[in-house]
């Protein structure tokens, strides 16, 4: 799988702007503020049709315009697909092969691709939000159906604490519209959770080995979903998750009344970095961390091929100037002759060679993208 092109039109700082890419490895090279970061968001956009750096899509529309649009073709073994995302201020829509989806768990999937930041060397450090998102992110993509599941739960979790903090000023009619939304949301809880156990286990399988190469068989890396209900962890199965969150729920009840909020859940349940046996997020050294999170990025890579048949696009944002040598060469090593790649960088200066020497560089400037051939 490659993104052959892309064209934008009012996109963040692009006016207009068409590209055709290398199956290998792109480089776009320009100094900060220039466009660089915009253009790699613009492919994940087209991939997962959201944003990483925002939750806002209007943020992606260029100043004083009342659309942006991304398209591209993307080539797979057996046939080439146009690919459209539009931004307005009245929503989004996304187009595959030129039909709409009615709905973006019929989009996302299309496109595979894994960006991996600076910021996301904080995966481990940062607060539970972000590996919320890494996971609904990373599991969307190697099944979409997730992500509808994913939606539903949010609706029904702003119905229901809506209806918990109306509780203080309606003393009666409310128990049997809140045991309702109580049943809806557990059974919605439990297809995610379930899904997301699956996927924690998978990327163990991959994440473990990883860790162990890149920290020369030093330490071993294992995750742990976390939740406040300890007993949904002991069961893929949805059925049991539901049975233990209605336990839970038991006690809880009166004092979620009381607060006027949903406090079980996986909107608050976590990941843990766990390395020889300590939390690493308290008790790990930067570069641990940083190897931990590293090594979570080149599993997602292994997994989306193991899970859909073929190797996602990676999307490295000023990556590699944040590495050391041993990390840079694992990172270097897991994508050679094997996944399409996008570098930005101020400087080709200290990447290697190899990479530059079969790369395609693109010049940014100004919100202006040229192909630097020989």
């Amino acid at each position: 799988m490659y993104l052959e092109s892309i064209e934008l039109t009012n996109y963040r700082n692009y006016d207009s702007l068409k590209l055709s890419f290398s199956n290998s490895v792109n480089i776009f090279l320009g100094e900060n503020a220039q466009g660089k970061t915009n253009l790699l968001e613009a492919i994940y956009v087209l991939s997962l049709a959201k944003s990483a750096r925002t939750n806002h899509d209007k943020d992606l529309i260029k100043w004083d315009q009342d659309y942006g649009k991304i398209s591209g073709r993307l080539v797979k073994p057996t046939h080439s697909l146009p690919l459209e995302i539009t931004i307005s201020r009245k929503g989004k829509k996304a187009k595959a092969n030129h039909l709409e989806k009615r709905r973006l768990s019929e989009y996302i999937g299309l496109c595979n691709a894994v960006m991996f930041a600076p910021e996301d060397l904080g995966l481990v450090k940062g607060g539970p939000l972000l590996r919320r998102k890494f996971i609904d992110m990373e599991l969307g993509q190697i099944a979409p159906v997730y992500i509808h599941s994913l939606s539903e739960y949010q609706k029904v979790l702003q119905q229901r604490n809506a209806l918990l903090r109306e509780f203080d000023r309606r003393k009666s009619g409310l128990d049997s519209f809140l045991d309702i939304l109580t049943e809806k949301l557990f059974a919605l809880a439990a297809e995610i959770v379930s899904r997301r156990l699956r996927f924690i286990q998978q990327l163990n399988d991959w994440a473990g080995p990883i860790h162990a190469e890149i920290s020369q068989g030093r330490e071993k890396l294992v995750l742990n979903y976390q939740s406040a209900v300890q007993e949904v962890l002991e069961s893929q199965d949805p059925l049991k998750i539901v049975e233990a969150y209605e336990k839970s729920y038991e006690k809880l009840r009166q004092r979620e009344i009381d607060r006027g909020t949903t406090l079980i859940g996986p909107h608050r349940d976590d990941l843990q970095f766990v390395v020889n046996g300590y939390d690493v997020q308290t008790f790990g050294s930067q570069g641990q961390q940083r190897t931990a999170a590293l090594s979570v990025k080149l599993a997602e890579i292994e997994l989306i091929k193991y899970e859909v048949g073929d190797y996602p696009i990676l999307l490295l944002d000023d990556v590699l100037s944040e590495l050391d040598d041993i990390r840079k060469t694992h990172l270097l090593a897991a994508f050679k002759d094997k996944v399409q790649t996008f570098v930005t960088t101020t400087s080709i200066d200290g990447l290697d060679a190899q990479l530059v020497n079969r790369a395609t560089l693109f010049k940014i400037e100004r919100g202006t993208a040229v192909s630097l051939k020989d």
